[in-house]
C-alpha cells in the first residue's frame, strides 16, 4: 500500500489558514473544544475494527494489544479531558502579600497557538492522538503528521480525520522526510515530537530557528536492575512481557538487564518456560499474538546488531527477513562495551550484563545517557531507595515495567537524551497552554501606589518594604487572630488607601 503524500506547495496556505482560525478565537470556547474531543472519540470508537485491521497490517499487532495499548487509552484520555476541561481551564487566583491584597492577581490558562504534532510508527494511534487531545483541550489549532512507516494507519487516519474533526482548526499532513522537512520551515507555537533522538535533534534545531518550544518524547536504553532477592518467575514474566510486546518496539521496553550471575542463570532457566506460555514453542507459526518488525530496514539493523554481539546466545536468535520475524532472543554475558549496548535496541533482543554487586550496576547505568524508564526489581525497600537515590530516569516502575504509561496522573516523559517535557492527563493540557499572569490594580489605589514614585524618601521606602517584604508568617500571625486580626488588616488597608504621602 502506498501513502498519498500532501503537496508541500499547499503547506504555507494550510499553516496560514490554521493561524487565521486561531486568531479568530474559533477554538477557544470550551463548548467547541468538548465537541471536537467527542468527535475524536467517535472517530476511534466507530472505526475500531478498521484501526485494528490497519495495526495488524503494519505491525502484526493483535486486537488485544491494539485496544489495550492504543485505542482504549486514546478514548479514555478524550473522555477524561471532556470531564475535567472546565476545572483545567479555570483561572487560578493566587495568594499575595499584604502589599497586593487590594489587587486582583490570577493565572489565566490560554492556548499556546498553532502546534505541530509528529507521531511515531510503533504506536501510531496512541502517540499521535494522545498529545492531540491535549492540544484540542487547550484550545490550539494543530497540524498532525502521522508516521509514514505505519502506512496503513497513516492512510486510515488521513481518510477518517476530515470526516470527524473541523478542518478549519485541525489538519493532517501525510508523507515522509520531504513533507516533514517542509513543515519544519514554518513557524509554530509548539512542536511535539515522538521518535528517535537522532530526529529529535533535527526537530530541535529547526525549532530553534523560530525560538519555538518543543516537547520531545524520545527513548534510550531503559535498564532492568535485578537484585539477588527477587522472585525469578515473576521477574521473568513481567520483564519478558514488557520486552516482547509489540516485538520489542516500545520506547519504554526493558532494553537490557544488569544483575549478579546467580540472577542471570536463574532468569535464563526460567525464560523459555515463560516465552512458551506466552507464544508457544514456535512463536512464528504457532502464535497469532507475536508481532513483527515494522519493515526490512529495521529488520536489517537488528540483525546486524545481533551478528556483531560477543555475548552468548542463551535463547532464540532466529531471523526470517521475508516474514519480518525475529524470535524472542536472550543474549547472556554481554560485555559493557558490546555492540548491543551502544544504542537503544528497539526489538526483541534482550542482553544481560553480569556485575559483582549493586553499586557496580548503578555505576554502569549512570555512565549511560539518562534512560526514559528504569526498572528496579528487589524485595528490599532499602535497596529500592538506594537505587532511586543514586540514579536518574524519566520514570521508574518498581518490580514491574511499562505500566506507569497507563496512569494519567503520572507525568510521562524523559530528561536529557530521553526527552524534554512530559504529558498525559492534565499535563497534556498544560503542555499546550500558556500560563498568562494577570494583575489588576484599581485606579482607586493611586494614593497607595504613588508611594513608589519619585522623589523617594525614607518613610515611603520603609512602608513599601514592610508591605512587600514582610515574612508571610508575620502577616498570617496577624490574620490568625480571628476577627481582631481581620479588623487590623482592614484598617491598615483603609489607612493606606486614604493617607496622603
Amino acid at each position: 500500500m502506498s501513502l498519498i503524500h500532501t503537496n508541500i506547495d499547499e503547506l504555507p496556505q494550510i499553516v496560514q489558514e490554521l493561524r487565521k482560525s486561531f486568531h479568530s478565537n474559533l477554538t477557544k470556547p470550551l463548548s467547541y473544544r468538548k465537541e471536537q474531543l467527542r468527535n475524536l472519540y467517535r472517530m476511534i470508537n466507530e472505526n475500531e475494527q478498521a484501526f485494528c485491521d490497519a495495526l495488524y497490517k503494519d505491525l502484526h499487532k493483535q486486537k488485544h494489544e491494539a485496544i489495550l495499548g492504543e485505542l482504549g487509552w486514546v478514548k479514555q484520555e478524550a473522555l477524561d479531558a471532556i470531564s475535567n476541561l472546565k476545572s483545567w481551564a479555570e483561572p487560578n487566583y493566587v495568594k499575595v502579600n499584604l502589599g497586593h491584597m487590594l489587587n486582583k492577581c490570577h493565572v489565566r490558562k490560554e492556548p499556546i497557538g498553532i502546534v505541530l504534532i509528529i507521531g511515531a510508527w510503533n504506536y501510531p494511534v496512541n502517540l499521535l492522538m494522545m498529545p492531540f487531545i491535549g492540544a484540542i483541550a487547550a484550545g490550539c489549532t494543530a497540524i498532525l503528521k502521522p508516521s509514514e512507516l505505519s502506512v496503513h494507519i497513516a492512510s486510515l487516519i488521513s481518510e477518517l480525520f476530515p470526516k470527524y474533526l473541523d478542518q478549519n482548526a485541525y489538519r493532517i499532513v501525510s508523507g515522509g522526510v520531504v513533507e516533514t522537512t517542509a513543515l519544519l520551515k514554518h513557524r509554530f507555537d509548539h512542536i511535539f515530537y515522538t521518535g528517535s533522538g537522532k530526529v529529535g535533534r533535527i526537530i530541535m534545531s529547526a525549532a530553534a530557528e523560530h525560538l519555538t518550544p518543543v516537547t520531545l518524547e524520545l527513548g534510550g536504553k531503559s535498564p532492568v536492575i535485578a537484585t539477588n532477592d527477587v522472585d525469578i518467575p515473576i521477574l521473568a514474566k513481567r520483564i519478558l512481557w514488557g520486552k516482547l510486546i509489540n516485538c520489542g518496539q516500545t520506547c519504554i521496553a526493558p532494553d537490557y538487564m544488569i544483575c549478579e550471575r546467580s540472577v542471570q542463570d536463574a532468569f535464563i532457566k526460567e525464560a523459555p518456560k515463560i516465552i512458551e506460555q506466552f507464544y508457544g514453542s514456535d512463536p512464528q507459526s504457532g502464535s497469532s499474538d507475536y508481532s513483527r518488525i515494522i519493515n526490512k530496514n529495521h529488520f536489517d539493523r537488528l540483525q546486524n546488531l545481533f551478528n556483531q554481539t560477543k555475548g552468548r546466545i542463551a535463547y532464540g536468535g532466529n531471523f526470517d527477513r521475508d516474514d519480518l520475524y525475529i524470535s524472542p532472543t536472550i543474549v547472556a554475558d554481554v560485555s559493557k562495551d558490546d555492540k548491543l549496548m551502544e544504542d537503544e535496541i528497539f526489538g526483541p533482543i534482550f542482553p544481560i550484563i553480569v556485575v559483582e554487586n549493586l553499586d557496580e550496576a548503578i555505576e554502569y547505568v549512570n555512565s549511560k545517557d539518562i534512560p526514559l524508564a528504569l526498572y528496579p526489581f528487589s524485595k528490599s525497600d532499602k535497596t529500592i531507595k538506594h537505587i532511586l537515590d543514586n540514579t536518574r530516569s524519566g520514570g521508574t516502575v518498581i518490580n514491574d515495567c511499562l505500566m506507569h504509561f497507563t496512569v494519567k496522573e503520572l507525568p510521562f516523559g524523559g530528561q536529557g537524551h530521553s526527552g524534554i517535557g512530559n504529558y498525559h492527563g492534565k499535563r497534556s493540557f498544560d503542555t499546550f497552554s500558556h500560563e498568562r499572569a494577570i494583575m489588576t490594580t484599581p485606579f482607586a489605589l493611586e494614593n497607595f501606589v504613588k508611594a513608589r514614585y519619585p522623589p523617594y524618601n525614607e518613610f515611603n521606602a520603609k512602608l513599601l518594604s514592610w508591605l512587600f517584604f514582610s515574612k508571610p508568617s508575620k502577616i498570617r500571625n496577624v490574620a490568625s487572630k480571628g476577627v481582631i486580626g481581620s479588623v487590623i488588616l482592614l484598617m491598615i488597608a483603609y489607612v493606606i488607601k486614604k493617607m496622603k504621602f
